[in-house]
């Protein structure tokens, strides 16, 4: 009979044990909606975006510098989303102290700062051209567009495009793509920026404790 009540009692101390424990993660919640996959998402379009913009400018004129068609930015942000996928799948794996989840979420967070200073620099290139653009003067010389800051200056530093049969594409279409760059950057560095931080406050900034040591009804998991 004692062993009976003995064993009842045990089960209910483990009930509540379980009923004091951290709650796990609800399954009807929007799973796209969870750190890092919407993150990603949104990376890799923005990727996306950022690489075929570069790749419009670039089919402007060949004689276009890399600095000035930053599809490098895009495919950077573009394997940083890749990443972001990984670490999805990896944090749902029921052991989350493995070696591999720690690796993935270091390079990611490392790779958003990346990101972010790659895309500081973008918009730091994308605003100099477009200012330069903006007050072009040019003309047709053949198959190339010859462009100069001030026309009535004969030693003014001219700059030539090559395969330009229309200069008003220089001065109007590659214009915009400039200012495209730079509204795209500033989100792709706003994003990285978000998940930077939020790696940074929700993964390194909250460790367990452990079990607290006492009665069963104040034992808990805490975190500092």
């Amino acid at each position: 009979m004692g062993q009976g009540q003995k064993g009842s009692s045990n089960k209910r101390q483990d009930k509540k044990k379980r009923d004091e424990s951290p709650a796990p993660d609800d399954g009807n919640k929007c799973r796209v909606c969870r750190f890092p996959l919407l993150v990603a998402l949104i990376q890799l379009l923005l990727g996306v975006a950022v690489t075929a913009v570069a790749f419009l400018m670039l089919a402007i004129s060949p004689s276009l510098m890399p600095r000035e068609t930053p599809h490098w930015a895009g495919i950077i942000l573009c394997l940083v989303s890749i990443l972001g996928f990984i670490l999805y799948c990896v944090t749902y794996v029921p052991d989350e102290r493995t070696s591999l989840q720690f690796i993935v979420k270091l390079l990611y967070f490392v790779l958003c700062i990346i990101s972010l200073v790659v895309s500081v620099l973008v918009m730091a290139f994308a605003g100099h051209h477009y200012t330069q653009t903006s007050s072009f003067s040019c003309k047709q010389m053949g198959e190339d567009c010859v462009c100069t800051l001030d026309p009535s200056d004969p030693v003014a530093r001219t700059f030539t495009y090559e395969g330009v049969s229309d200069c008003e594409v220089i001065t109007g279409t590659l214009t915009l793509y400039f200012l495209l760059q730079i509204v795209l950057n500033l989100l792709q560095a706003l994003v990285c920026a978000a998940a930077a931080f939020i790696m940074w406050k929700h993964r390194y900034q909250v460790f367990f404790a452990g079990l607290q040591i006492g009665s069963p009804s104040t034992q808990q998991l805490h975190k500092v």
